[in-house]
């Protein structure tokens, strides 16, 4: 007879198996975690400045042609 496995959850950065409440299993996976997150923001705020200046750029070389 297989053995039954108790509730458990998984971790959100690590994928580890944890019983208890939240998503990580630990204070260093939620500060990773939290890290990742705010360097992802990071990243998309520069990619829409980036495409923002770069459609200024388009629109003034098209209003000078």
């Amino acid at each position: 007879m297989p053995e039954k496995i108790p509730q458990h959850r998984h971790c959100s950065q690590c994928g580890k198996a944890f019983i208890g409440e939240g998503r990580y299993c630990s204070e260093e996976c939620d500060r990773t975690s939290s890290d990742r997150l705010r360097k992802r923001k990071r990243q998309l705020l520069f990619l829409y400045i980036i495409s923002f200046i770069v459609l200024i750029i388009a629109l003034a070389a098209v209003n000078l042609a």
